[in-house]
């Protein structure tokens, strides 16, 4: 894993006074193994490297081809290199000793701007040619790492995050007016509809699946490959397809596997991560290592409020896992003390913008720092797995068969799931009929309502362009044969997902890798028919199926209850809230804040917990409403 950077100047040499020393000593400052620099004239590439793959441990780059003049700095972890390997016909004699970014580079040589369309992995990377004077660069289909550019007329630049372009003359921290405004004005978890902004002006992302080709001053910026299967698969008999899964799913864990260092996983007590834990425990078995489990539990004080149907202590699941599986050992992190409210400066400094997920995003943040002290080099995640291994609710299929009038197989179906459930079948088919038949509400209303100021809405027409997007601010139907596809294609979903997890590595020399987010993983799961994800009475029955005797039935014939993470959040800030209330009334009272945010709306909120809060009101819109707010309010305070 690296940091990369470099720049390129179009129509002069490069000086001293164009800040290329005080930018490189930025990227120097995260923290790694090594540090290099290459350059010429009008170019300089940087790498703060981070060694993680046994091929990466003394490797230097930027690295310099010297039979192409290539030269490549990347920031990758390649998954496919046998088969690369054979693409390129590369001997075996020397398959092991060659790095992830050579591979890059001789794939380069024989592919030109194809390239990416043939690598699996985590990857973002820039290669100079200096024949033709032409910059290159991508980043992988699913947003794994970050890669940010600053283009003006006689200058191009680009760092993995973006606070070290700001060393260079002629790039200021102005705020992005456009994507800020999204940031407002979206009611859901998602921060902006636009992958090419970032929240400062002069600093534009390179989207997931794209490249750029810099020539004569010219930059192209062009998106490739799809997550889409362009065919359907057909196999003989159930046990195929749970067999073809298990066969796919075990080489997207073991790819994840590689590296020198301690392996940890983000272990809840659900399918996809237990499911990710289950597998890659057994085969660090084989090479002498344990898997290192990191888990969030709630404080000790905290009593749960959720319905039975629901649990916000997933350590009884936890450990069934750990229990059942064996070589894992366990970190139950409760971190007292720790809250939504205590981390927002950090988190923001992180992520280099303001963010939603506070709910969850102290925890996550707490993982990672716990991981980094353990010297975890890959940290395995199943975050995506809801899309991919473990698709398949119940009720969106049954709802399937009514429109197809399938009559038979949805009697027999319900019978089965109720009898899983122990429920009664009146209670399914009513549940059926909502999705069938939604009642439909005299105005909808979003779940958080949307924070920016009208005036500000109006001159910047964001609501006029979300109106393109299904973001949360009208009424959509649940389409269950499209919501895969939709969430696959969603590139701005895919980065802001990608985006926490690059920028937290970055920071602390960690990589996280999810195993449930494999682009031949994802193609598979999106090729079979839906009938293998609902079956017996079992929703997302293809994970469960492929699971027995990996996984404890404890967890993986589980419906009747489900985790939910991060619900003491409310819990934690209640000891914070005169502070909290304090900064909003502080920004309601702020120009700054005015001329963005909907002060009116802000101070409604306020009234409206102002009689105390509760540890029930996790769900409160009100109150993320003002979480949301005092979060933006404080990134608004350093750019304005």
């Amino acid at each position: 894993m690296s940091v990369i950077a470099g720049v390129i100047q179009f129509d002069r040499p490069l000086h001293p006074e164009d800040g290329t020393a005080d930018f490189m000593e930025a990227v120097q400052r995260f923290p790694g193994d090594g540090f290099e620099v290459w350059e010429e004239t009008s170019v300089l590439l940087g790498c703060r490297s981070q060694w993680i793959t046994p091929e990466s441990v003394n490797e230097r780059l930027p690295l310099r081809d010297e039979q192409s003049g290539l030269v490549i700095t990347a920031d990758a972890i390649i998954d496919n290199r046998e088969q690369l390997f054979e693409q390129l016909e590369i001997g075996r004699d020397r398959r092991s000793g060659i790095t992830d970014s050579e591979l890059i580079l001789l794939a380069y040589r024989k592919w030109g701007p194809e390239t990416p369309r043939y690598l699996i992995g985590d990857f973002a990377f820039v290669i100079w040619d200096a024949s033709r004077k032409l910059l290159y660069g991508a980043r992988d289909q699913l947003a794994s790492r970050t890669l940010y550019y600053h283009r003006s007329s006689n200058q191009f630049s680009f760092c993995s995050v973006i606070q070290p372009l700001f060393s260079l003359a002629g790039i200021d921290k102005r705020l992005c007016e456009e994507r800020f405004a999204e940031f407002l004005a979206i009611p859901t978890l998602l921060d902006a509809v636009d992958v090419h902004t970032t929240y400062y002006a002069d600093v534009l992302q390179l989207p997931p699946a794209h490249t750029f080709t810099l020539q004569e001053g010219k930059l192209t910026v062009a998106k490739y490959g799809s997550l889409i299967p362009e065919e359907r698969l057909s196999l003989g008999s159930d046990d195929e397809y749970v067999e073809a899964f298990q066969e796919i799913f075990q080489e997207s864990v073991r790819s994840r596997l590689r590296t020198f260092k301690q392996v940890g996983v983000t272990l809840s007590g659900g399918l996809d991560s237990g499911s990710v834990s289950g597998f890659a425990a057994r085969m660090l078995a084989k090479e002498g290592k344990s898997l290192q489990a990191f888990s969030y539990i709630p404080e000790r004080d905290f009593k749960d409020w959720t319905p039975r149907s629901m649990f916000a202590d997933e350590s009884p699941y936890i450990q069934s896992i750990v229990d059942y599986v064996g070589n894992i050992k366990a970190n139950l992190l409760d971190f007292p003390g720790i809250s939504p409210f205590t981390e927002i400066d950090e988190w923001m400094d992180g992520l280099e913008g303001p963010y939603k997920n506070f709910e969850n995003a102290f925890w996550v943040k707490g993982i990672h720092e716990e991981a980094a002290s353990q010297g975890i080099g890959v940290l395995l995640t199943g975050a995506r797995g809801n899309y991919s291994i473990s698709w398949g609710s119940a009720i969106g299929y049954y709802s399937l068969l009514v429109k197809k009038l399938q009559w038979l197989q949805l009697y027999r179906e319900i019978s089965l799931y109720g009898r899983q459930l122990g429920t009664g079948r009146k209670r399914i088919v009513r549940a059926i009929r909502q999705q069938v038949f939604p009642e439909k509400e005299a105005s909808f209303q979003p779940g958080v309502p949307p924070i920016i100021q009208a005036d500000f809405a109006r001159s910047s027409g964001v609501f006029e362009k979300l109106s393109q997007y299904d973001v949360g601010l009208r009424e959509s139907t649940y389409r269950m044969l499209r919501e895969r596809e939709d969430y696959f294609s969603n590139q701005a979903v895919l980065s802001m997902q990608g985006t926490i997890s690059a920028k937290s590595s970055y920071r602390l020399g960690i990589w996280e890798r999810d195993a449930t987010s494999d682009i031949r993983l994802i193609k598979f799961c999106l090729s079979i028919p839906v009938e293998q994800y609902v079956k017996d009475g079992f929703g997302r029955s293809l994970i469960r199926r492929a699971t027995n005797n990996i996984l404890p039935d404890k967890v993986r014939l589980n419906q009747r209850t489900r985790g939910v993470q991060g619900m003491d959040w409310v819990h934690r800030i209640i000891p914070r809230w005169p502070s909290i209330d304090e900064e909003l009334r502080a920004l309601c009272r702020d120009e700054r804040a005015s001329r963005y945010l909907d002060l009116m709306q802000v101070k409604e909120s306020m009234s409206k917990v102002s009689s105390g809060i509760k540890p029930e009101d996790a769900d409160n819109p009100h109150l993320k409403l003002l979480m949301r707010s005092l979060i933006a309010y404080r990134f608004l305070k350093r750019l304005i």
